[in-house]
């Protein structure tokens, strides 16, 4: 790992030099690390990375930043100790205040929204908290950091999770505060034409027009996306597997119920002729904070066991879902959207964006959870529990006239794709 950071700062730290503010630029502080007082794993890591801009060179302000209760495993003598805080009162600084009673107080993150996940309420604070702590800040003469003041969308699979609870995934857009304000003027926002996806393709349809086998690791990994698993059983049984984040079995295209967050095993009907035993898991992102950060493996991460004998000669099914993948449907016969379908399925459908495309917002009544992709690019990740209930749709993603829209569906599409000008 140090290896890695120093190959890391020798590129990164030589474009920094020349911006710092005594060489006449902009930068006035250089962070040596964040939050590692909630980690502490290694007593050399942090001094290690102190040393290491110095030598390159760094001549402004170093500074560390923790969490209040975590400053004292987390700064470094010599660098200026900072904390993250979400409400301001009386026990805030008295951490601080142990490690370093001499020097300028500095909230490096005034907290004042937070993320969402999905199945979760929308994370919003309360207007006259904030006002309360900012108050607080300015009578004391303490420097602060609001974080943060707009979020935005993080497209594709590039969500974060956490794991308090259970694990669970970041939504796609990051949280905003409302009204936004008045300047700059917000974007134009339009709306589109319904979109009535008239064809689809079944997943198991689309196996030969994936990639076999993982594409990084010797065919051992992939970086985001789903994963299909292939073998065949010749009976039924309990099925035990380990899936992170999600995975839907099936036998054939026969659905038998989900894994995920310690449900592990699934009952499979007695059967009379060897099937196609299938599970394709999802990872739903990776977490971001917490000691589970050590342990982001995704996939199936141990034995696949039916009546606790391990399964084996699995093929492998990569579905990172890039435009490439895209640009091979495009010669593929697609068939007529049925009354009643069942996902995992893509659905094709034709986005009329007029002449002057503009930014949009796309809405799935109906639609149970998947993804969206426009002209090959991913949108991100719809799902009906909430909260997200649109996904942002750039104008800069369209073309004039015809789109391409593709939905991944995983269990049950909905009748129409509609816009809205308002998230």
């Amino acid at each position: 790992f140090v290896e890695a950071i120093n190959k890391y700062f020798d590129h990164l730290i030589a474009r920094v030099v020349p911006l710092q503010y005594r060489k006449g630029g902009p930068i006035i502080a250089v962070q040596v690390e964040n939050e590692y007082g909630s980690f502490y794993k290694d007593k050399a890591y942090m001094p290690y990375l102190h040393q290491a801009l110095l030598r390159r060179g760094i001549v402004e302000l170093l500074l560390t930043a923790d969490n209040a209760d975590a400053v004292a495993r987390g700064h470094i003598k010599g660098v200026l100790a900072t904390i993250n805080i979400k409400t301001f009162n009386g026990d805030s600084l008295k951490h601080l205040y142990k490690v370093q009673s001499n020097k300028p107080i500095l909230i490096m993150e005034y907290w004042v929204g937070w993320f969402d996940t999905w199945g979760n309420e929308h994370m919003v604070r309360n207007a006259e908290e904030v006002k309360s702590s900012v108050s607080e800040f300015i009578r004391l003469g303490i420097s602060f950091n609001v974080y943060m003041f707009h979020g935005g969308t993080n497209f594709g699979f590039m969500n974060g999770a956490t794991h308090i609870d259970r694990h669970r995934g970041v939504v796609t857009s990051y949280g905003r505060f409302t009204p936004l304000p008045l300047l700059p003027e917000p974007t134009p926002k339009t709306v589109y034409p319904s979109v009535d996806p008239s064809l689809y393709l079944p997943l198991w349809d689309a196996l030969q027009y994936l990639n076999r086998n993982l594409p990084i690791n010797n065919g051992n990994g992939q970086s985001y996306g789903l994963v299909l698993y292939e073998t065949t059983i010749c009976s039924g049984g309990r099925l035990h597997a380990d899936a992170r984040d999600v995975a839907q079995v099936f036998l054939n295209a026969t659905s038998l119920g989900i894994l995920a967050d310690g449900f592990q095993n699934i009952d499979i009907p007695k059967i009379t002729e060897c099937q196609l035993l299938r599970i394709l898991v999802e990872n739903q992102g990776r977490i971001s904070f917490s000691w589970k950060i050590q342990n982001q493996q995704k996939g199936l991460v141990g034995p696949v066991t039916l009546n606790n004998i391990p399964l084996q000669s699995f093929t492998i099914y990569s579905l990172e879902l890039k435009m490439s993948f895209f640009e091979r449907l495009r010669s593929v016969s697609w068939k007529p959207v049925p009354t009643h379908s069942l996902g995992p399925a893509f659905y094709l459908g034709t986005l009329k964006a007029g002449s002057s495309p503009q930014d949009t917002f796309l809405t799935l009544p109906g639609w149970d959870y998947g993804f969206v992709f426009i002209n090959g690019r991913n949108l991100g990740r719809y799902w009906n529990i909430g909260p997200q209930e649109t996904l942002y749709l750039p104008g800069a993603w369209l073309q004039p006239g015809d789109n391409e829209i593709i939905v991944f569906e995983k269990k049950k599409r909905g009748p129409y794709i509609h816009t809205t000008d308002n998230p």
